[in-house]
């Protein structure tokens, strides 16, 4: 399997729900710095996993929509913990829309599998893969 891994990062706010969270329970702020792993078997006719350069963009585009966000505004996760486990399938089930949608071009409809590590500080990090 090849593997290729683009990096990206984006800044949030946000509070989490429930006692075990002691004071992330208010407000506060994260630098996340992301990870995105590309998979698939063989390589193209180009001998490329996925074009970085296109890649790179459907990355930045997508971290853009929650680039400066208050996660706790955000209708969609009404009601959830957006803890970095969440974030980083959210952020997976987005790319792999746009794979689907064909914003990777020819190349992008050989990946095999995504992985998304999201890193919330220098100790501590999660992540989320799976098959497209």
């Amino acid at each position: 399997m090849y593997n290729l891994t683009i990096r990206d990062h984006f800044m949030i706010a946000h509070s989490f729900h429930g006692d075990i969270f002691g004071p992330a329970q208010r407000m506060h702020g994260a630098t996340y710095v992301v990870d995105v792993t590309f998979k698939r078997p063989e390589l193209d006719d180009d001998d490329l996993i996925v074009d970085i350069g296109q890649a790179s963009q459907v990355l930045a585009e997508t971290l853009a929509k929650l680039n400066f966000q208050n996660l706790d505004e955000i209708p969609e996760f009404k009601g959830r913990n957006t803890t970095t486990e969440f974030m980083a399938r959210i952020i997976f089930d987005r790319l792999a829309q746009a794979i689907r949608g064909g914003q990777l071009g020819d190349t992008g409809k050989g990946l095999s599998a995504l992985g998304v590590t999201l890193h919330e500080s220098h100790i501590a990090w999660a992540s989320y893969e799976s098959e497209l």
